[in-house]
């Protein structure tokens, strides 16, 4: 059996809206082998983004255990939380979240600001992380100067640059055309084939879902069947 790199037991999580309380997520069990590609699917409100959020040590849940990379995320305070998010996760979304006052390659720099490497060891991995999106021509260029494609490219090299083992990504082709978004998508399989890196996408689109290794799908807070992509 591969070795997990997330684990999540009995997991539920509940918002309070005012005198209400909603349960999102149902007492949900996953197992996401190291070196997986996992594309989350489900209609709106079926808790994809909410079990994306506590993978990636967002969000806690409100009872039952998340491990990732071996460690009970579910039990670290906030300060921690952030720590072991700086070191291990890198986070792409729907929109890129540039600073646009800032280069490409100062974007990419900003999670390692949270670290204790030199500058010229951060140059250095802003340098490869931009290199592996094939965006190294473009490392002086502002997002406004960039394409969407070229600024989805950026924000994956910025959650690249402190080489966590695990990527979750929240739509990250849903604000892109067809063609681009194929690209990114083809990008991530060669990070997680070529790199090794495990990759836990939510998407609405079955198309970007096929680039995955398995597709789940969410209903209302639970896994239904775990198919196998084409």
């Amino acid at each position: 059996m591969p070795e997990s790199m997330v684990e999540v037991a009995k997991v539920t999580k509940v918002y309070q809206r005012g005198r209400q309380k909603i349960e999102v997520l149902h007492g949900l069990d996953l197992d996401i082998p190291k070196g997986d590609f996992v594309a989350l699917m489900g209609p709106s409100g079926s808790g994809k983004t909410t079990l994306l959020n506590l993978i990636g040590g967002l969000d806690q849940p409100t009872s039952g255990e998340v491990r990732v990379g071996g460690s009970r995320i579910d039990q670290l305070g906030s300060g921690e939380l952030a720590r072991w998010r700086a070191h291990n996760v890198g986070f792409v979304f729907q929109f890129y979240n540039l600073m646009p006052v800032l280069t490409a390659e100062r974007n990419v720099e900003l999670p390692l600001l949270l670290t204790k490497l030199s500058s010229a060891q951060r140059r250095k991995n802003v340098a490869v992380a931009l290199e592996v999106v094939g965006l190294a021509d473009r490392a002086k260029h502002k997002p406004r100067e960039l394409s969407g494609g070229q600024e989805q490219r950026v924000a994956i090299a910025r959650a690249l640059v402190s080489d966590p083992q695990l990527l979750v990504c929240d739509e990250p082709t849903g604000d892109l055309d067809r063609k681009t978004a194929d690209e990114i998508l083809g990008l991530l399989q060669v990070l997680n084939r070529e790199h090794g890196k495990t990759i836990v996408i939510v998407t609405h689109d079955p198309k970007a879902a096929e680039f995955a290794r398995r597709i789940l799908h969410l209903e209302k807070g639970q896994l239904l069947e775990q198919a196998r992509a084409a």
